[in-house]
C-alpha cells in the first residue's frame, strides 16, 4: 500500500530508538521532525536521513517546557508541514532504590516522560484534529510492571500506558490512533549506559540478558522502529489505545 506522505516528530531522536524510528519513517516516505533537546544534537540524524534521501530537519526543545515545546511544534508545521504523526520517545532515566532517590530526581524522570509526552501531544493534536487524521505512539517500557530501582521510572512509563488509552477514547472520533509500545531489553546507548554505570561488561551484559529472553537475543532498535512504522499508517487504522510489549516474549 502506498502512503500518503506525512509529517513526523519523534522525540529524543538524535539516538537509540528514536534516530531508528526517524529513519525508518522518512524510509516509509514521511518528512520527519527530529526533536532533542539540542537541536545541534538531532542533526546527525537528519543526515542520516538525507543521505537516504528523505527529508528531515532537526529542532531542538524541552519537552517539559510548555512554552519551548509551543515553539517547536510551530517550528515544524511551518517548516516542513503540519505535524500529524507524533512518537513521543524523548526519556531519561534518574535510577535508585527508593530510599535514595531524591525528589529532584523523581520529578526529573515524571517531567521528561510524563508532562513532555503531555504536552507534546497537546501541542500536535490540534494539527491531526485539523487533517481528520493522526498517529500518536508512545513508548513505556517492561519496567512499567515494576523493576527495582526504578520507582520512577517504572510510574512514568505505567503513566503513559494509562495516557495512552485515555488518548484513544478521546481522539478516535477526530480520525486519531492512539498506542504505546514497551519495548523490553533494547541494546542502545541507555542501556550501555546501564552496564557501565554497574560496572559490567557491555558485552557480558548482553549476552546475560539475552539468556532471560525468550527468543534468546537481545532487542535491536530497528524492533522498536519497526512497530512504530506499523503503528503510523493505514495497517493499523482499526488499532488503538493499545500497548504492545516487544520484548521477545510475553510480558505480563
Amino acid at each position: 500500500m502506498t502512503q500518503q506522505q506525512r509529517t513526523a516528530i519523534v522525540t529524543g531522536g538524535a539516538r537509540g530508538i528514536g534516530a531508528a524510528t526517524a529513519v525508518r519513517l522518512a524510509a516509509d516516505g514521511h518528512k520527519v521532525a527530529v526533536l532533542d533537546l539540542e537541536e545541534s544534537a538531532a542533526k546527525a540524524t537528519v543526515e542520516a536521513i538525507e543521505g537516504a534521501g528523505g527529508t528531515a530537519a532537526a529542532f531542538g526543545a524541552n519537552v517539559a517546557d510548555s512554552a519551548a515545546v509551543e515553539q517547536a511544534v510551530g517550528a515544524v508545521a511551518e517548516r516542513l508541514g503540519a505535524p500529524t504523526i507524533l512518537v513521543n520517545n524523548a526519556g531519561i532515566t534518574k535510577d535508585n532504590l527508593l530510599f535514595k532517590m531524591s525528589e529532584d530526581d523523581w520529578d526529573a524522570v515524571m517531567g521528561v516522560h510524563l508532562r513532555g509526552s503531555f504536552l507534546m501531544t497537546r501541542a500536535v493534536q490540534k494539527h491531526m484534529v485539523d487533517a481528520a487524521w493522526g498517529r500518536v505512539v508512545n513508548l513505556s517500557s517492561t519496567s512499567a510492571l515494576g523493576n527495582r530501582g526504578q520507582a520512577n521510572y517504572s510510574a512514568a512509563k505505567a503513566g503513559l500506558q494509562g495516557f495512552t488509552k485515555t488518548l484513544a477514547i478521546e481522539l478516535g472520533k477526530f480520525g486519531i490512533t492512539a498506542n504505546c509500545i514497551a519495548p523490553g531489553f533494547i541494546a542502545s546507548e541507555m542501556t550501555k549506559a546501564t552496564a557501565e554505570r554497574l560496572g559490567v561488561d557491555w558485552e557480558d551484559f548482553k549476552t546475560a540478558r539475552a539468556k532471560e529472553i525468550p527468543v534468546q537475543r537481545p532487542g535491536v532498535v530497528e524492533d522498536i522502529a519497526n512497530t512504530v512504522s506499523f503503528f503510523t499508517d493505514e495497517r493499523s487504522s482499526f488499532v488503538s489505545g493499545q500497548v504492545i510489549y516487544v520484548a521477545g516474549g510475553p510480558k505480563t
